[in-house]
This record gives structure tokens, sequence and C-alpha cells, in this order.
């Protein structure tokens, strides 16, 4: 976020902050004045990510990740945010989010984000032993206190919590 002008720095401190408010208006009129130039920077396309999510527009959502492969290859957010949309547009699903994400486990094997998404998505479409597979690779690649108490918290991970309590 350094290289942005300080002022499209400050405004887009200013757009989290309103969206850590719940005001996406005014976090959506932030983003919309930082500079041109500057909109496909990889923070500002986050946070217009993040705005998309905040509000539910999956179909924008998806078109902002996008943008982010484009914008920062080097980064798991796009292939994340990428397949958390799919799941989510009308035309998509897990199929197509696990389609979307299995790709990024290999270009980004020690992010624990990627696999743990993975699981659930396995998990969702009943595929237990892969989830398996997939949540023991994140707990592997991450902080397996964290990983696991992330997991007992989510719905998607639900016919494994009894293993996963184990753990």
């Amino acid at each position: 976020m350094q290289d942005l002008e300080p002022t499209d720095l400050h405004r887009l401190n200013a757009a989290l902050g309103w969206l850590g408010l719940n005001s996406s208006v005014d976090a959506r009129a932030e983003l919309d004045a930082i500079a041109s130039a500057q909109q496909s920077h990889p923070a500002v396309l986050e946070a217009h990510w993040l705005l998309c999510a905040h509000e539910k527009d999956w179909r924008d959502a998806l078109a902002v990740a996008e943008r982010e492969l484009v914008s920062a290859p080097e980064s798991s957010s796009g292939w994340l945010h990428r397949a958390y949309a799919l799941r989510r547009v009308s035309d998509g699903g897990l199929t197509q989010a696990w389609d979307a994400l299995l790709p990024a486990a290999k270009k980004f094997p020690t992010e624990p984000v990627i696999a743990y998404n993975l699981s659930c998505y396995a998990c969702q479409l009943q595929q237990l032993d892969i989830a398996r597979h997939w949540l023991h690779r994140a707990v592997a690649a991450g902080q397996k206190e964290a990983i696991k108490n992330m997991a007992l918290a989510d719905d998607d991970l639900k016919p494994l919590w009894a293993e996963i309590k184990e753990l």
C-alpha cells in the first residue's frame, strides 16, 4: 500500500473504516474517490471486493476477483475471492468454486486458507475423504489450534466436527 498516493491511501483506509462501521454507501464513496490510475491497485481491489461481499453482490465480487488475479498474480487473495464469489453467484456453486480454487493449491502450497476452503467445498460436496485430506493440509500449513477452532465454528465442516475435535 505504500505505493499509493497519500490521499488515496487515506481514502482506502477511510473506506475500510466505513466498512467496519457497516456503512457501504460511505465506503463506496471513498473508494470511488480514489484516483482512476489507482483503481487496479491490489489493495484498492481488495477493498472493492470486501465492499461487494459486504453487500452480497456476488456478481460484482466475481468481477473484482478476476481483476485481482490480473493485478496481483503472486497473491492468493484473488484466487480465494474468485472461488468464494463463484460459490455464491446464481450460475455458480460448490463445484465451480472447487474447480476455480484447486489450481491455487499448487501455486500456493503453504497457504492454509486455500486448503481450508477446499476442505469446506469437498465436505459440502459430500466428499468427506477429500475434505479430510485438505483439512489436514490446512492444519499442517497453518496454526493447528486456530484452524481447529475455525473449523469447529464452520457449518460447512459440520459433518467432520467429531473428528475435528480430536485433532
